[in-house]
């Protein structure tokens, strides 16, 4: 046996499932196998599938987990026996392989996919979605809830704004509209809702006034009392006239105190005072700055000199403004914040009680409900024991990014693990958890990055007062990047003192000799006079190709098309190999004007790069959307000439400028539809094709009208031959958006174009990593992803101030961030702390980025450098490590390397794929389907299925529902163990598109139940023993399909089982019913052509009585032979 590595000896003790583990994965370690493992081990081990919750954070890592994991257990169940037995050691080197474990390991696909409840594998949202729907009386939603979409809640809050505005509390409307500017009221009230928790219950001023260090009761008349003394007009009026008299700096003054003079005494006075009178200390930390009177050098120091007296009372003044300025800005925030909190309790009681009467649910509601069902004490035990009995086992993936309130839930599923003695004490419970709290990159969506290392502390400390200690691993090895990307990165952090990432990160490389470099590109930076206009008839906004964005932006696609066209990457066994486009990454921090210049320089090189579109789109602004948008426009009004232009112009019908100047120009008619209809003979087509869509566009739907252009009129295929594949993206999207309006609006084009253009639709598009294109994406979006090649043009945009509106100062409080020139202390502090956590997280998002890189990765940007942005991080970084200078994209720049590259070129003949030969079965004609045989179905042999007077019993209907339940429980409840049968039994009874009764489910299940527990001389539910067996055969020359209830398959005979849940059961087999019999003949007649050497037998398994009777087979075949002759 092979000495095993410390890599893979730490990820088979990460997936150990008997003891609960923490793990800390750097990129690229592997998480994802651990967790697979960890599941295999613990199908393995035995525990119940429906008894493991793992929780993932996106959809897609949900599908990409579980897609492994049935891969896996697939792949057992074909395995030889030498070969499974080499992966079952791999996977856990400790356990005795025998012939049953290697049974049971061939069972596990089977199991995970049919076991009722299943393997749940799934995001925490459609966890918390799945348990509300089962427990909606427990948790106080209607079981009927549907998930709300934003389109409905930002309709539903502009309906309330607007009912506020018209009603008797318009004040609170004005109150919040004069803190607005750039910002829609319907946009701060999401932002409101979104921090509802922070909201609820009301917060009165005295509360709000003692966040900001305010006295109870102080208001706008103490302030001013307090400075304002009396006789300032005065005091203004003579330091006007003596500074009209001095120097030019006293005379530019003099206008000021003129005019102060003539105001009466108000906060906005105070406020100028305030601007003008003091100077603010620089400081170091942001947002900290000290004010202090500037009265040594304001007015002059000559004319103080000069006139000592009358410019004592300012003195005295300037001090008392200096004194008051920290109690002004407190007053100006505490006052905004008031008017937040009043805005609140308008906007939220309604918004709530109409969710709830609608039945609808957001994203937030669902995990909260689910907290809050699961904090229950009286309930919460209750609902984990009915979650299939109860789970064994959680697994959580990307917990860094888990938010508070996720976490909340993870704890209280996880409570009874840690309550000693449980209610399943004799069951094995643990909790997997694994991070990186390097790649915590959404606080945007409430992920907090310092609760990862609190809740390890957290489960440590519960697991250990059991005595169940928390197993604690770092997975350091890395099997995606070479050691020269790794080693900058550890550089680049090192740097940095580890800001954003727990200290300086150490990785190793699993694969040491790979070759890799890291290039550092020298800026574009500005030219003094690439912003000057070279036409003044250009827009002032242009970006002229002088511009270094669009300079960087060519020089990328230069790289990127010489590397297509001789670049080379190390292949495996060292053998070079061409650079393909689906090697090549491009990320940026934003998607911002470069991103979308980068784009388009791509798209438009002369080489035809294959390229992917966006990684997010907004519907309205793609091209063939806003083409469909202006046909529909054009449709519900004929006199609109621009969007008929539009029309004209795009891939429908690809005018030129010159065929609409001819148009258009000189016409006699108004509109440019009647100059068309009147010269349609000179574009027929074009003509034909707007006539048609006009005239159904009064009675079809938007979306079959859309449906229409696209299929009828070919307007799918001109807009990708024009617009490229990712055009299709846009229009599928769009014909999503026409079928969810008409769901809930009454269709109707206009209306339909006004509810595209009421809210900015944003889509996410899947870049595809076997796409084989170069994709251009964010960072953010490029999480678990990887390429050969990554490039980072993004790397000099300078950290923000954040864009939140509403800040947490402490817990429990929320404010409304002031104006930058009067904010208060407390504001101040707030956003100082914000700023440092943004820093942190830009720091995570660099390490996300950079890791995203197998082999090569090139650091470059646009701009002027500056401190701490990503391209002088990574260029000091760098300074510690062997680099050389060398030319890179056609200027100098440095370069880090480990190992030998390929040469340019190499590999590209052997990447050149031979023609693939057809097999010769391809090219003979396929033989026609026989369409001329009948077929049917052992119910379609005819005779009695009932004795005489059972009909009288049950009604038709009611007994084959009955029958079809009763054979549903018989078929599956042998496989779940005992003690669990009822809970599934009851399960299965309740869902499904056959549904029993309340009252008939207790019947059911008792009669089920019997049947699996009686004693028969057959062994009809051992372990060798075959359920629902499909089969086909020929009978009386037609082909004869059907279902086996029970087969029982042994060297020497077959036994056929079938159940009947008829009310009468006859005696003696004699008595049973023609139909019945008929049945078993057919099932006789094909297992005798597939077991033509072996005895066969037929039984009828009777559920009304438990009762097993076997049938002569003559009897049988007798009964058959009457069906050819009937």
């Amino acid at each position: 046996m092979t000495e095993m590595n410390e890599a893979t000896r730490r990820q088979i003790m990460a997936a150990r499932p008997d003891v609960s583990t923490w793990v800390s994965a750097n990129a690229g370690s592997g998480k994802t196998k651990v967790l697979t493992d960890r599941v295999a081990r613990l199908l393995l081990d035995g525990t119940p599938p429906q008894h493991i919750l793992c929780l993932t954070y996106t959809k897609a890592a949900a599908a990409e987990m579980q897609n492994r994991l049935f891969k896996r257990l697939g792949d057992w169940a074909m395995l030889p026996d030498p070969d499974l037995i080499k992966e079952l050691t791999a996977l856990a080197p400790d356990k005795a392989l025998d012939s049953d474990v290697l049974r049971q390991a061939r069972t596990l696909f089977a199991r995970a996919i049919e076991t009722p409840g299943g393997l749940k594998i799934q995001t925490i949202h459609s966890f918390c979605s799945a348990l509300l729907r089962r427990f909606p009386l427990e948790a106080g939603v209607s079981p009927q809830f549907k998930e709300m979409d934003p389109r409905q809640s930002r309709q539903m809050l502009a309906d309330i704004l607007e009912e506020i505005a018209l009603g008797p509390k318009r004040e609170v409307i004005d109150a919040a509209a004069a803190y607005v500017s750039d910002l829609d009221l319907t946009d701060l009230a999401e932002k409101l809702i979104a921090k509802r928790e922070l909201l609820i219950p009301a917060r009165g001023r005295s509360e709000i006034w003692s966040w900001f260090d305010l006295p109870e009761g102080y208001s706008e008349e103490l302030l001013l009392g307090d400075v304002f003394l009396g006789g300032e007009a005065e005091m203004f009026r003579d330091a006007a006239i003596l500074m009209e008299g001095s120097s030019k700096a006293d005379q530019k003054l003099a206008p000021i105190f003129r005019n102060w003079a003539g105001l009466e005494p108000d906060l906005a006075l105070v406020h100028d005072c305030c601007n003008r009178l003091l100077a603010g200390e620089k400081s170091k930390t942001p947002f900290q700055s000290k004010f202090y009177a500037q009265y040594a050098s304001l007015p002059t120091r000559k004319l103080i000199d000069a006139h000592p007296e009358a410019f004592h009372r300012l003195e005295a003044f300037m001090k008392r403004i200096e004194a008051v300025r920290p109690r002004l800005s407190g007053l100006l925030d505490a006052r905004k914040t008031e008017t937040l909190h009043r805005l609140a309790q308008e906007v939220l009681p309604p918004y709530l009680e109409r969710k709830a009467q609608l039945g609808l649910l957001d994203f937030d509601d669902m995990i909260r409900r689910a907290r809050d069902l699961l904090s229950i004490s009286n309930v919460s035990q209750w609902v984990l024991y009915r979650l299939d009995g109860g789970i064994d086992h959680i697994l959580v993936d990307e917990a860094q990014d888990t938010s508070p309130d996720q976490w909340r839930v993870v704890q209280l599923l996880a409570g009874e693990f840690t309550a000693g003695e449980g209610a399943r004490a004799d069951v094995t419970r643990t909790i997997f958890v694994v991070g990186d709290h390097k790649q915590s990159i959404y606080s945007f969506q409430g992920a907090a990055p310092e609760a990862f290392d609190l809740m390890k502390g957290h489960f440590g400390a519960q697991l250990g007062a059991v005595e169940q200690p928390l197993q604690d691993l770092a997975l350091q090895y890395s099997f995606r990047s070479s050691p020269a990307i790794l080693s900058a990165t550890d550089a680049v952090f090192a740097q940095s003192d580890g800001v954003g990432v727990g200290g300086a990160p150490e990785h190793i490389a699993f694969f040491e000799d790979i070759p890799g470099r890291v290039d550092l590109w020298s800026l574009e930076e500005p030219e003094a006079t690439e912003d000057d206009p070279e036409n003044w008839e250009d827009p002032v906004d242009i970006i002229r190709p002088e511009h270094h964005n669009a300079r960087l932006a060519r020089r990328v696609t230069e790289f990127v098309a010489d590397l297509l066209e001789n670049g080379a990457l190390p292949g495996k066994n060292g053998a070079g190999r061409a650079v393909e486009p689906g090697d090549i990454l491009i990320l940026v921090r934003s998607r911002s004007e470069l991103f979308g210049r980068i784009l388009r320089s791509l798209k438009s090189h002369p080489a035809r790069i294959p390229v992917a579109g966006a990684d997010r789109m907004t519907l309205g602004d793609e091209m063939a959307v806003k083409d469909i948008s202006s046909l529909l426009a054009f449709l519900s009004l004929q006199d609109d000439d621009l969007a008929l232009a539009e029309v004209l112009k795009s891939p429908l019908f690809n005018w030129s400028e010159r065929d609409l100047y001819q148009l258009a120009h000189g016409r006699t008619t108004i509109t440019l539809w009647r100059a068309l209809y009147e010269r349609r003979a000179d574009w027929p087509e074009t003509f034909e094709i707007l006539e048609d869509l006009r005239q159904v566009s009064d009675f079809l739907r938007p979306y079959d009208l859309i449906e229409r252009v696209l299929i009828r009129h070919d307007g799918r295929r001109k807009f990708i031959a024009r617009l490229g594949k990712e055009a299709e993206d846009g229009l599928d999207a769009l014909l999503h958006q026409a079928r969810a309006y008409e769901t809930g609006e009454t269709p109707s084009l206009t209306g339909f174009l006004a509810w595209l253009e009421a809210q900015e639709i944003q889509l996410k598009r899947v870049l595809d990593e076997n796409s084989n294109l170069v994709r251009v994406m964010s960072a953010h979006g490029s999480k678990g992803l990887e390429a050969p090649i990554v490039i980072l043009p993004d790397t000099l945009k300078p950290l923000r101030e954040t864009r939140e509106e509403f800040i947490e100062p402490a817990p429990g409080q929320l404010i409304w961030k002031g104006a930058k020139e009067q904010r208060s202390d407390l504001t101040n502090s707030t956003l100082n702390r914000l700023k440092q956590a943004d820093l942190e997280e830009d720091r995570r998002l660099l390490y996300v980025a950079m890791t995203r890189a197998e082999k090569w990765l090139v650091v470059c940007g646009a701009g002027e450098e500056k401190p701490d942005t990503w391209y002088d991080l990574i260029r000091k970084g760098l300074e510690t490590l062997p680099t050389e200078a060398c030319e890179l994209a056609g200027t100098l720049g440095r370069r880090y390397a480990h190992g030998t590259w390929p040469d340019s070129g190499a590999g590209k003949d052997n990447t050149e794929k031979a023609a693939t030969l057809l097999p010769h079965w391809c090219h003979s004609p396929a033989i026609p389907p026989d369409t001329t045989v009948e077929r049917i179905s052992p119910s379609d042999l005819g005779g009695a299925k009932a004795l005489p007077g059972e009909a009288a019993l049950l009604d038709k209907d009611v007994a084959m529902r009955r029958g079809r339940q009763l054979h549903l429980l018989i078929e599956l409840l042998p496989e779940i163990a005992a003690k669990e049968r009822e809970d599934v039994a009851r399960f299965l009874l309740t869902r499904g598109e056959d549904p029993a009764l309340d009252d008939e489910i207790p019947e059911l299940i008792e009669e089920a139940l019997s049947v699996i527990g009686g004693r028969y001389d057959w062994d009809i539910f051992g372990p060798g023993s075959l359920a629902e067996v499909p089969y086909t055969s020929q009978l009386f020359g037609k082909s004869l399909s059907g279902i086996i209830d029970r087969l029982i398959v042994s060297p020497d005979r077959v036994r056929i089982v079938d159940y009947k849940s008829n009310a009468i059961v006859p005696d003696r087999p004699e008595d049973i019913p023609e139909g019945l019999l008929r049945q078993l003949g057919a099932y006789a007649t094909a297992c005798r052509e597939i077991y033509p050497e072996r005895e066969i037998e037929v039984a009828i398994l009777w559920t009304k009585t438990a009762k097993l009777q076997p049938v002569s087979l003559d009897i049988v075949m007798s009964a058959l032979r009457r069906t050819a002759t009937s």
